[in-house]
């Protein structure tokens, strides 16, 4: 006779840590992330946010990062060092002292956004920026280092302007506009016209009866008369 185990036995070690499912799952589901390009045309005179988002492709692994930024002018061959932040900000380029803040990720050593804002814009902004996440996965016996480079042209304009998408999407809900009506005024002219034919056509079915019941009566009127 076969006999079976009443309880179950426990499960043989595998060396690694066990995580259960729904805790795994919840911290997959902790937030979501999307690398956003950086805008790239700034106002004089006003703030603008240098985006640098990098998403951390394996959401359950421990991690840390740092972001550094670095500059190069128009006029410039050289990239310099302009900003760094690990747990505090420091403001490396002296021509940018007092004018730069962080608006990255906050209370947290793992960083996915390190995007920096820059007050009160100079045309001398204008450049290229470079951004650069060092970031440092964390597994149970080793860790693993990955960087992440985006760079983008910023150009400083002296008033707001309207973007290229902005004009178009404009003029594309125009001309829908107008193709809507115009094919309004089609449908409209059609079910006129369907409508007055059917019109016509009850009409001259209408008379035709009317001629046929007149015609019979004179008949029966003739008939009648012949008989007296």
């Amino acid at each position: 006779n076969l006999q079976f185990p009443l309880h179950n036995p426990e499960p043989q070690s595998t060396g690694y840590p066990l995580v259960h499912p729904l805790r795994s799952a919840a911290s997959l589901c902790h937030g979501a992330c999307v690398e956003l390009e950086s805008d790239t045309e700034a106002v004089a005179h006003e703030g603008f946010k240098l985006g640098c988002i990098s998403c951390k492709r394996r959401g359950e692994v421990r991690a840390r990062a740092s972001v550094n930024w670095f500059f190069k002018a128009s006029d410039e061959t050289e990239f310099s060092h302009l900003y760094s932040y690990e747990e505090t900000e420091e403001i490396i380029d002296p021509r940018f002292y007092g004018r730069l803040g962080w608006k990255g990720s906050n209370n947290t050593r793992d960083l996915q956004d390190g995007s920096i804002t820059i007050h009160n814009v100079t045309f001398n902004d204008t450049g290229t920026y470079m951004c650069i996440f060092s970031r440092v996965l964390i597994y149970p016996n080793y860790n693993f280092q990955t960087n992440s480079t985006k760079s983008f042209f910023l150009n400083v304009m002296p008033r707001r302007t309207r973007g290229l998408a902005s004009i178009v999407s404009e003029v594309t809900m125009y001309m829908s506009i107008i193709g809507l009506q115009f094919w309004l005024l089609v449908e409209m002219i059609y079910c006129y016209r369907k409508i007055a034919a059917a019109g016509e056509e009850a009409l001259r079915e209408s008379e035709a009866e009317y001629l046929a019941i007149a015609s019979e009566s004179k008949d029966n009127c003739a008939s009648g008369q012949v008989a007296e």
